[in-house]
């Protein structure tokens, strides 16, 4: 699962500190057994100043790369073993070591459209050539939204994820390259090549959806008329840490960005637990950014996950984390999916082609504000198999060959963006709208849609033993499909 500005510097790339730190008592320097470089977040009490925090930093053999003292967060690298304890004491709250908390991102396949699909495209030939196979866009009511308004360059969308490809033919018109950065290692950095995707083509999927031009090629997205930033938290090992996420909400909120993306969760516990001590200074330091972009006038849209998960109950989860040996947990109200579970946050779970529940998409009444078109390609109902086709066609990029094309995916990844789309539509048709007040706005106007009779059962194809069977609680909002299928033509009309 899962991503503003305007500043002439934005405070993630403020790293260089000894200027702009102010005085703070001397913290006695520590005796330190040294080991490999790590990363850690530090957390100085809310609403504080910083300055204590970087002393006692400083005095356990710490350096500070990223200074996000309007949240009180501080990124460090260490090669001192003890650090967090050293580190720990007055004007610190909470230290914790990053090691191990990234999250491999659960992209799934790409199925690439052949050049030989390419060329007998037909679709639409007055605007683009593979529209007829963009089943999701009619679907969120598309194309009576872009006889209204097709989006403005004004709205800015955030793309938390891999890296969005620049030289696409469908997305290098609709990038906002200075608005774009690599966030890897909880530092932006601007340049072109760090932003773009090297191991990964999810974030140029992800983008296409949200902005693909209409230029007579390939797809159209949700909202063509905006632009999308590439902001990358997912790393070459298709790892998301949380010092990334941090500096991707700190760097939206910063240039000005009304709406992010996030197509991930965080950490390799797929639920984080407030009340677990390894994972509670994360959960802090991510909400903090995140309630810090809201202030800033940024609406934050999640995917609900992939796993098919009642949020809203208890449950066990005996395969996190999923970087080591699994531990077997009771998953209560103290632990939730970063960043969806995040309050403020838009949450949204998928559908596919028959306009019901994704096999795998999780949910939760309560939990899910809205759904959208993620695609429903691995089984089959009433006895129809299904396609590629029932995936989403979006954009893509191959890493292997380094070349751009069009394909299919599908997940809860592939929902979110068009809830996005729906929301920059809903923005340049009527500006201003606070971060709240455009949540609101997508869930009013969305399409009510009922829960299915009894306990749903998408009949997973054979071999697979997996059960995806659920049970959908609530009325007209419900635990399946929230308040709805946002609509694009309602929020625009």
């Amino acid at each position: 699962m899962h991503k503003l500005r305007r500043k002439t510097l934005a405070v993630a790339a403020a790293v260089a500190l000894g200027a702009g730190a102010t005085s703070a008592a001397t913290v006695p320097a520590t005796a330190s057994a040294t080991g490999p470089e790590a990363t850690f977040l530090v957390l100085a009490p809310q609403g504080g100043t910083v300055d204590r925090a970087l002393a006692r930093v400083a005095a356990a053999d710490g350096r500070v790369v990223a200074d996000y003292r309007q949240i009180g967060v501080l990124v460090v690298r260490s090669a001192n073993r003890d650090f967090v304890a050293d580190a720990a004491g007055a004007g610190v709250e909470s230290v914790a070591s990053t090691a191990g908390l990234g999250t491999v991102l659960d992209e799934g396949d790409t199925i690439e459209l052949t050049g030989t699909e390419l060329a007998e495209s037909v679709g639409d030939p007055t605007a683009e050539p593979l529209f007829g196979q963009q089943w999701d866009m009619p679907m969120i009511d598309l194309p009576r939204a872009h006889a209204v308004t097709t989006g403005s360059a004004d709205v800015v969308v955030g793309v938390l994820d891999s890296g969005i490809s620049s030289s696409h033919p469908d997305l290098a018109t609709q990038i906002a390259r200075d608005k774009s950065a690599s966030c890897l290692g909880g530092v932006a950095d601007t340049t072109e090549a760090a932003w773009n995707p090297t191991t990964s083509d999810h974030g140029t999927h992800v983008a296409g959806t949200i902005a693909a031009a209409r230029n007579g090629l390939g797809v159209t997205g949700v909202a063509p008329g905006v632009k999308v930033a590439a902001v990358k938290v997912v790393d070459n090992e298709g790892y998301i840490y949380p010092e990334a996420a941090v500096c991707g909400f700190m760097w939206a909120a910063e240039q000005g960005m009304q709406l992010t993306n996030n197509s991930y969760y965080l950490d390799p516990w797929e639920l984080n637990c407030r009340n677990d001590a390894r994972q509670r200074p994360v959960w802090q330091a991510v909400q903090r950014a995140i309630r810090y972009s809201q202030g800033r006038g940024v609406l934050t849209v999640a995917s609900a996950g992939n796993s098919n998960y009642d949020l809203a109950h208890r449950f066990v989860d005996a395969g996190s984390p999923n970087n080591g040996t699994p531990e077997v947990r009771e998953i209560n109200g103290a632990c939730l999916v970063l960043p969806a579970q995040a309050p403020g946050v838009t949450t949204v779970a998928a559908v596919g082609p028959t306009g019901q529940k994704s096999y795998y998409s999780s949910y939760g009444q309560g939990v899910v504000d809205v759904t959208a078109p993620g695609g429903d390609s691995r089984i089959r109902t009433r006895g129809q198999t299904s396609t590629t086709a029932d995936a989403i066609l979006s954009t893509t990029f191959n890493t292997v060959t380094r070349t751009d094309g069009w394909g299919w995916k599908q997940g809860t990844s592939m929902s979110g963006p068009h809830a996005t789309g729906v929301a920059a539509l809903a923005l340049s048709a009527h500006p201003g709208m606070t971060p709240g007040q455009l949540a609101a706005f997508l869930e009013r106007t969305a399409v009510s849609q009922p829960c299915p009779a009894g306990r749903y059962d998408p009949v997973p194809l054979l071999p697979s033993t997996a059960d995806y069977t659920a049970t959908c609680q609530g009325g007209a909002r419900n635990g399946f499909y929230g308040a709805g299928m946002v609509n694009a033509y309602n929020v625009v009309k």
